[in-house]
């Protein structure tokens, strides 16, 4: 019964002067999001609300399934969209309305009237009336119930009426490419793909890096990332993934770097190779999943060793979050299954049996000079080998 959707939206609301960015941005990714879905959808801005109009022959549940994946969306409400046609033409709209979505009729209610129809011959608390005096005579089991009631019907007043009685909850945040774009350090593991999210929840498009240490890891881990990527793209939109074949520079670490310096100064390069790519695709920041203290190569000391090789900002949206809170939400974006597959990536093949936890970066360039004779060739090999790959 449903050929429409008001889209609800939160932040946006507040932007002032740029609200109407904001909102075609939106817009926007809704129809990027709605072409993977079946049917022809009309997408428009009206009063301050967006609409979806929708085919007779679109699929209802792979609708709401693509929109509930677009960033700046935080409610989805299907809607009878009804010409306004007086006071007497409503009641009969608001009685078919719940003749059509609900098969019990003995619910407790209460009715939201929006008027911004200002030439609509009663207000918003007249109409409350009204509508529920004819709820009630349509319906004599249904009882009013102001302070928490089972059935919330809600009517918005405009050059047309749209009645609804559901919110299908959104994800929220701020529609993606309204803050730039960043590159995302994206491994096998469980952290970096909720990073992906959370960083892009706040209106940031992704492309990503992922270091490859064939054949230390296998052709399954690259897929591993690969599918992980896919899954992130759904929220995101496309995103280039960069394989990085690092093999010979974490070797050339192993064989010339005290091990204990191990995860660090490898760390640091690949934070110098994803900085080189983020300037190749006009990324103003680096992404990574570290969570303060999870591990050795996440303590404060750690953290500031890595950032020192970077001139643009290193965003960690998963700095003050628990194990346990980062597993949560990749159960709900769908990425946990993946993550836990048992295909290891570079950072866990060549670990240190016993880590510095708190290196000191002037000790870690005394380390790393020893690098020298070879380091910046083995470097060029891996920017010029890297592989590219188009995520959608």
């Amino acid at each position: 019964m449903f050929q429409t959707f008001l889209i609800k939206y939160g932040e946006i609301a507040i932007k002032g002067k740029n609200r109407h960015l904001f909102e075609d941005a939106l817009v926007k990714q809704i129809c990027h999001a709605l072409k993977r879905v079946e049917g022809d959808f009309h997408v428009y801005k009206e009063q301050g609300r967006i609409y979806i109009d929708c085919d007779p022959g679109y699929d209802y549940d792979e609708t709401v399934e693509a929109l509930q994946k677009v960033f700046g969306i935080v409610g989805i409400c299907p809607v009878m969209k009804c010409a306004d046609e007086g006071v007497q033409k409503l009641g009969d709209d608001v009685v078919k309305f719940l003749r059509q979505a609900y098969d019990r009729h003995d619910q407790s209610f209460k009715v939201f009237t929006r008027r911004p129809k200002k030439s609509f011959p009663i207000d918003s608390m007249e109409a409350n009336a009204e509508l529920g005096g004819r709820i009630l005579d349509a319906f004599p089991d249904m009882r009013v119930d102001v302070h928490e009631p089972e059935l919330q019907l809600y009517v918005e007043i405009r050059d047309e009426i749209f009645i609804y009685s559901k919110i299908i909850p959104g994800p929220g945040g701020m529609p993606v490419g309204t803050n730039g774009r960043a590159m995302l350090l994206l491994s096998g593991g469980i952290d970096s793909p909720v990073a992906g999210y959370m960083i892009s929840k706040r209106g940031v498009s992704l492309d990503a890096v992922y270091f490859h240490a064939p054949p230390y890891t296998s052709e399954r881990a690259k897929q591993k990332v690969i599918d992980l990527a896919k899954i992130i793209a759904a929220y995101t939109g496309p995103i280039r993934l960069h394989v990085v074949n690092f093999t010979e520079i974490q070797l050339y670490i192993y064989d010339k770097c005290p091990h204990d310096e191990l995860t660090i100064i490898m760390r640091r390069y690949m934070m110098r190779i994803a900085e080189y790519f983020a300037g190749e695709t006009n990324s103003h920041a680096l992404v990574t999943g570290e969570s303060l203290g999870q591990v050795a190569s996440q303590t404060m000391q750690s953290l500031a060793a890595t950032n020192e090789v970077c001139t643009m900002p290193v965003f960690r949206p998963l700095i003050g979050f628990d194990k346990q809170e980062i597993v949560d939400i990749a159960q709900k974006i769908d990425t946990f299954e993946t993550s836990i597959l048992p295909f290891e990536d570079c950072c866990t093949i060549f670990v240190a049996k016993h880590p510095v936890t708190k290196p000191n970066v002037n000790i870690i360039k005394r380390s790393e000079k020893k690098l020298a004779e070879k380091i910046d060739e083995l470097m060029k090999t891996a920017l010029d080998t890297t592989e590219v790959l188009l995520i959608e």
